[in-house]
């Protein structure tokens, strides 16, 4: 069994790559403080909604109070898990805790597909029954909720593609910039024509764009809590890289899967007749990572793919 990891003094050019393997598999490390930046500013937020919302007879500045809530925990969700994720290995979790991340991200995408029920809920409650709206309370809180999520949204922005986790604080905080920028409108509005309904109308077409964002979401976390092959990676690709390096006959026992929201994995077996050397194990991972951005390969090497048991297509 030939194993493949990363060293980075093997090889003369992995120098000027150093710096981009760091930036893909410490993604969530550089987000600590603006986890805890968007958290603390979001919770301060959440009680000035529910204040005014209170005072100003606001049930839109209540409901999206309550959205801003769930916000918030998934931030707390979201910092936890890529927290998690650093954790070092121990003698029962030999990957350590890096699969956190991955229900985390899970467990926040179920929390804004929840959100977008409460807030489709009552806006149809109040198409039915329309309520007055102290205006210039609700403009000037949801003023204040477009700057504190827009600015949390891009405290996000340059990592919501490397990590899942991150594209879900990020996924969060514009859908919420999007929510206090229609209650604006809806408020403006209301003031100046009279019309109630506009306040639910608005409502639901922000819960329809969170729907979406939460949708995508959800579909990304549970593909890689089933093993799945990460967003971006194409199983025929890897299989293809490594059907053509030299000497190998045959790719078996293929698998890719995340082992976090932001790092991958790979085992696989190849046949290679002439048998295997460190430097052409070492120099297929760093492919592998370059052009994959697979982070943790492990191959084993066979001279005759005839006796590996897992050599069927339809065995796992």
């Amino acid at each position: 069994m030939a194993q493949a990891h990363h060293h980075h003094h093997h090889h003369h050019h992995d120098d000027s790559h150093a710096h981009d393997h760091a930036g893909h598999s410490h993604a969530p490390d550089s987000f600590g403080w603006a986890f805890a930046i968007g958290a603390s500013l979001n919770a301060a937020f959440v009680a000035a909604e529910l204040i005014f919302g209170y005072a100003a007879n606001s049930l839109a500045l209540i409901s999206d109070a309550v959205h801003n809530l769930s916000d918030v925990i998934a931030l707390l969700l979201a910092w936890g898990g890529a927290w998690l994720a650093q954790k070092q290995p121990t003698q029962r979790h030999t990957y350590g805790y890096r699969r956190a991340s991955i229900l985390a991200a899970l467990f926040n995408a179920g929390l804004l597909l929840v959100a977008v029920g409460g807030i489709i809920v009552e806006a149809i409650n109040r198409l039915s029954a329309p309520a007055p709206v102290a205006g210039w309370t609700v403009v000037a809180v949801a003023a204040l909720g477009i700057a504190i999520n827009g600015g949390t949204a891009l405290l996000f922005m340059r990592g919501r593609h490397g990590d899942l986790n991150v594209r879900g604080a990020y996924l969060h905080m514009a859908a919420d910039a999007g929510v206090s920028f229609g209650v604006v409108i809806a408020a403006l509005v209301i003031m100046f024509t009279g019309w109630l309904w506009v306040d639910p109308a608005i409502s639901l077409v922000i819960a329809a764009v969170v729907l979406v964002s939460g949708w995508g979401l959800a579909r990304d976390s549970v593909n890689l809590a089933l093993d799945g092959v990460p967003r971006g990676i194409e199983l025929a690709k890897v299989r293809d890289y490594l059907g053509t390096l030299d000497g190998v006959s045959e790719v078996h026992d293929l698998h890719v899967w995340a082992m976090s929201t932001n790092e991958t994995a790979l085992t696989a077996h190849l046949v290679r007749p002439d048998g295997s050397d460190d430097a052409f194990l070492h120099r297929v991972s760093e492919e592998l990572l370059h052009r994959f951005n697979i982070h943790h390969a492990t191959l084993q090497i066979e001279s005759s793919g005839a006796v590996c048991k897992l050599a069927p297509a339809e065995k796992v």
